[in-house]
């Protein structure tokens, strides 16, 4: 850890950077160059749908592979809080580094390496939307959202600004159930949780981001939703989820984007 890092003297600061401790886990080693942001993530719903790959792949772009497991597309809708975001060196600023966000996802990979694919990210936040999209190139859109805890349960609405008001909407109330285990290998919810790359495309060209955590403290989780027309423009999401999972906290470090093609 560095003098800087040391500096921030932040729980959050010291757990991300700590992350870095354990790396026997990742598929391939984490970068050797610095990474420049951290974040941390809470009550994190992990909701995924079964959803054919054609669909998908109407969705995707061409330089990007689809990643299937058990034979068929997978789209998440995962609610969450960030927390602590920062950059290296720097402690959490009030007002800037804690909002609620909406990603929806789905699984690739380029170049033999399994990543994300974002169609959406909704956050609370304006700024970090701005940043977001400027830095990384990602689909980040503004959303007015509420969070709320009670009897053990989280309440996590959204309702994307500027929109129609029965499109891009969110509201769902989700617990965890049992004891948080980490992943097994070669499993669903491995699969549709150790990831550690993101891409984007732009025009034929890739880019990505690499992040780093510890391996996910996952709890099987209960949800009811309420309202859900988050997924892309012609895919429907029919029914409960196929897999529903839940973890408290995850500490994150997240390096600058490179270029992979």
């Amino acid at each position: 850890m560095t003098v800087a890092e040391r500096a921030t003297r932040g729980p959050a600061a010291l757990r991300q950077a700590r992350s870095l401790e354990a790396t026997a886990h990742r598929p391939w080693p984490p970068p050797s160059r610095p990474w420049v942001m951290g974040q941390t993530w809470e009550d994190l719903l992990f909701a995924h749908w079964r959803v054919a790959p054609a669909l998908l792949r109407e969705k995707v772009p061409a330089p990007l592979e689809l990643d299937l497991f058990e034979g068929t597309g997978w789209l998440g809708v995962t609610p969450f809080r960030v927390t602590g975001l920062r950059p290296r060196g720097v402690p959490p600023l009030p007002g800037v580094s804690s909002f609620p966000e909406i990603n929806v996802r789905t699984y690739v990979t380029f170049g033999g390496r399994p990543g994300v694919w974002f169609f959406s990210l909704d956050a609370g936040n304006r700024l970090a939307v701005a940043a977001a999209r400027r830095l990384y190139r990602l689909p980040y859109q503004a959303a007015g959202m509420t969070v709320a805890r009670a009897h053990g349960s989280i309440r996590f609405a959204s309702r994307r600004l500027g929109e129609p008001s029965d499109r891009w909407q969110l509201r769902v109330v989700y617990a965890p159930v049992g004891e948080p285990v980490p992943p097994r290998p070669g499993s669903r919810e491995h699969f549709l949780t150790e990831r550690y790359r993101l891409y984007t495309v732009d025009g034929e060209r890739v880019t990505f981001a690499d992040i780093h955590h510890r391996p996910w403290p996952l709890q099987e989780a209960e949800a009811t939703f309420e309202v859900n027309t988050m997924a892309p423009t012609g895919i429907q999401l029919n029914g409960p989820p196929d897999t529903l999972h839940f973890s408290r906290r995850q500490d994150v470090v997240v390096w600058a984007p490179g270029h992979a093609g």
